[in-house]
């Protein structure tokens, strides 16, 4: 052999292991992202064997509702959580919505206790929000996920009677109601059917009129009604603080007893707009529904991220600081 042609040979040779390299560091990539992805599906397999066929409340909203990415990625955890045998309800508002629309027409928007006062132009508004805009979308992007997806008004098949609701002062809030009973039934019909639930927050009182429910309040006792295992909240912060809107001193409660919770309600110790938020989760676990969940709605995945893995996310407010964990999981720290 020439010697050109033996060093064309030897080129070739190096060519064909620098390939072969290559592809083995291509594979290796793969295989370590296949066994990250692995990892996660075995850390997610004791808290989806505890919560198989359980119910899953979940309030919807804050900016988890405007932002097209965290609408997309909350309703593929619904779709996941429904798919993987749990029994998810989507409880929602629309305070965006209802105050956009409002101001477009031209309708004062008034709060008291971080309620909505509700006039009569005041519910024309929240009807036309939730029923004709908000409801439809969020049973849409389910169903975008895959999921058998049913849109719900708290006013079909009395799903939620109320009676009229004051301020935290006995303050006149209007068409406000406070539910009295949940038709538990119609929800628990729809999901042994394998329909997702999405429940817009109006109800009717005894005299047929409908009525504006906070739906932080609704959810709670949609839970409680449904004897749900989990109630979650997604909102616009990472969860529950100790001495909020202090810079220097606040610090984020990853995990507190609804002991604890209560008193921080008497002691005034909560933001206007989370009072509500913690009324609800407070009633539900003292009516049975063994935790709650405060996630930032900001975050991709953060309703699968706080119930399938070990860390969570958020704030997790339980009967005792001492909450069941499935065997092979991990304890919070």
């Amino acid at each position: 052999m020439s010697p050109a042609r033996a060093a064309d040979s030897a080129q070739a040779a190096a060519n064909a292991a620098t390939r072969v390299s290559s592809a083995d560091g291509v594979n290796v990539a793969r295989i370590e992202v296949a066994q990250e992805k692995a990892a996660v599906l075995r850390e997610a397999l004791p808290w989806i064997t505890q919560f198989h066929g359980r119910t899953v409340v979940v309030k919807y909203g804050g900016n988890a509702m405007v932002d097209d990415a965290l609408k997309s990625s909350f309703a593929a955890d619904i779709a996941l959580l429904h798919f993987v045998g749990l029994r998810p309800v989507i409880v929602h508002g629309g305070g965006p919505q209802i105050s956009a629309l409002a101001e477009q027409l031209a309708v004062p928007s008034n709060f008291v206790g971080g309620l909505r006062v509700t006039d009569d132009a005041m519910m024309n508004v929240v009807r036309m929000a939730l029923l004709g805009q908000v409801n439809p979308e969020v049973v849409g992007l389910v169903q975008d996920a895959g999921a058998p997806a049913v849109g719900v008004a708290g006013t079909d098949a009395g799903l939620i009677q109320v009676r009229p609701a004051v301020g935290p002062e006995g303050e006149d809030l209007g068409l406000v109601g406070e539910v009295e009973t949940v038709n538990a039934r119609y929800i628990n019909e729809l999901l042994d059917d394998g329909f997702v639930p999405v429940i817009a927050t109006v109800g009717r009182d005894a005299d047929g009129r409908e009525r504006n429910v906070n739906a932080d309040l609704a959810a709670g006792a949609i839970a409680a009604a449904l004897e749900a295992s989990k109630l979650v909240y997604l909102t616009d912060v990472p969860g529950l603080y100790l001495d909020f809107g202090d810079v220097e001193k606040q610090a984020l409660m990853s995990e507190v007893s609804v002991d604890r919770l209560e008193r921080m309600l008497q002691d005034d110790e909560l933001h206007t707009g989370m009072r509500p938020k913690i009324r609800s989760i407070v009633s539900a676990i003292r009516a049975g529904v063994p935790q709650a969940h405060i996630l930032d709605g900001r975050v991709l995945h953060a309703v699968l991220i706080e119930i399938f893995t070990d860390e969570g996310v958020g704030t997790m407010i339980t009967r005792s600081l001492d909450p069941v964990v499935p065997p092979g999981a991990e304890m919070r720290s």
